[in-house]
């Protein structure tokens, strides 16, 4: 246990000297600033208004960041200690490779998650200082969304970077992947639906699968219960599950998601050639 939690200090210590955490940790800062700044909290658009409608704003931007970045920070993890023979060198030690793999897991979550709640934590006392009503049933369950958001995207870096040898095949996959979460299945299932070939309930069953989509749902409906901004696609969502288990649903599937990937990266670098 206590290698573990080595490994997880080292690669903690790797990760906040390496410049992409300056870079990711200013990015979510800069944009709190930006609202502030911009006046966000003193505007209301439908209904929004306060630190509601900076988190409303926060949400929309992180869906499309917040997973890009955990995936080309984080997918060259195993990979690169690979091509700098940093692997051979660190389980030269008394470390298995449970220890190693679990304990980057660890560090490297530590990494990517708190910056992006610090960021929130800073809108949260800054709106207190301003007298600002504070929403803490939706603060919370935002930082458990983002919460399964980040693990989820890191199981599924890991598990690249577990039987991808070389760095820059695995940036090439991690990009992929980001792309057609965010877009390329959209425009799939859009089109089926067009097309009317298949059910509308099975094409939004298939596009919540997506642990990006559900994220924005779930997001949306912690500010708009009756999901209004949806569409005709709100009613099949509230239909089939209430709002309350749907955001626990939201957080449960990508968490589980991610720790599946994980623990499929782990058993494939176990039984493969490590150097």
């Amino acid at each position: 246990m206590k290698n573990l939690y080595l490994i997880a200090y080292l690669d903690l210590k790797e990760s906040i000297r390496a410049k992409w955490f300056l870079v990711y940790s200013l990015v979510f800062g800069g944009l709190i600033a930006l609202f502030f700044i911009a006046g966000v909290t003193e505007s209301q658009v439908m209904g929004f208004s306060g630190l509601s409608r900076l988190l409303l704003m926060y949400i929309q931007i992180t869906i499309v960041i917040l997973p890009i970045f955990i995936l080309i920070t984080t997918v060259r993890s195993i990979s690169g200690d690979r091509d700098s023979h940093i692997l051979e060198y660190m389980l030269s030690f008394p470390i298995s490779l449970k220890q190693y793999y679990w304990g980057k897991i660890i560090g490297r979550f530590i990494t990517v998650y708190l910056p992006v709640v610090f960021a929130m934590v800073i809108a949260v006392v800054y709106g207190a200082f301003k007298g600002a009503e504070i929403p803490w049933g939706i603060f919370f369950l935002y930082t458990g969304l983002l919460f399964a958001m980040s693990a989820t995207f890191l199981g599924i870096a890991f598990f690249i970077s577990s039987f991808v040898k070389s760095s820059e095949v695995a940036l090439g996959i991690a990009f992929f992947i980001w792309i057609f979460l965010l877009a390329f299945i959209d425009i799939a299932l859009i089109s089926l639906m067009m097309q009317e070939r298949f059910s509308e309930g099975l094409i939004i069953t298939i596009a919540l699968l997506n642990p990006m989509e559900i994220f924005r749902v779930a997001a949306i409906s912690l500010f708009d219960p009756q999901l209004t901004v949806m569409g005709p696609v709100a009613y099949y969502i509230l239909d089939s599950v209430s709002q309350t288990t749907f955001v626990l649903l939201a957080i449960g599937y990508p968490l589980v998601l991610g720790i599946g990937f994980a623990y499929l990266g782990y058993k494939i670098f176990e039984k493969k050639d490590l150097v």
